[in-house]
């Protein structure tokens, strides 16, 4: 038996504003082992960078997660995270920020915790359960798609 959770992340899947990114090519939905989803998204320069999610509690709880090896399963290695020229990307992709577990973002659950500003610095970048996790694919391909977006260190094997 599927559980609450599970059962409405999977209906989010199904909305057509998440088939839209996949069909758009900026995501693309890998798997699905509950409570971790994992996805590609598509950078400006072509690299697909994996990620993983934490999906437990969806969509009271926002999702957590960050780069993730998917050939692998582990985490990405750091010098194979995209970087940034000085702006957000940089901010966003912070390895040093939990662990690399996750995004520097207003709608991932664990960076919300102790940033009560960010509620009025930026609304429209906080967790939205009814936009569901296409909001989250959304901010990580606008930074991976912007001009402040630079390749990783290295490249990938």
């Amino acid at each position: 038996m599927i559980a609450p959770d599970e059962r409405a992340l999977r209906a989010d899947l199904d909305r057509p504003v998440f088939r839209l990114g996949e069909a758009e090519g900026r995501w693309v939905l890998r798997s699905i082992a509950w409570p971790y989803l994992t996805a590609t998204v598509t950078a400006r320069d072509g690299v697909e960078y994996g990620f993983r999610f934490n999906c437990a509690n969806f969509p009271a709880t926002p999702p957590t997660g960050g780069p993730w090896d998917i050939v692998a399963d582990r985490l990405l290695p750091f010098d194979l995270w995209p970087r940034g020229k000085g702006g957000r990307v940089s901010a966003v992709f912070r390895p040093d920020w939990k662990n690399g577990t996750a995004l520097y973002l207003p709608c991932d659950r664990l960076s919300i915790e102790g940033h009560p500003n960010w509620h009025t610095e930026m609304p429209s970048k906080i967790w939205r359960p009814a936009d569901g996790l296409t909001q989250y694919l959304e901010l990580i391909h606008d930074l991976l798609n912007s001009g402040d977006y630079a390749p990783p260190v290295r490249a990938a094997a």
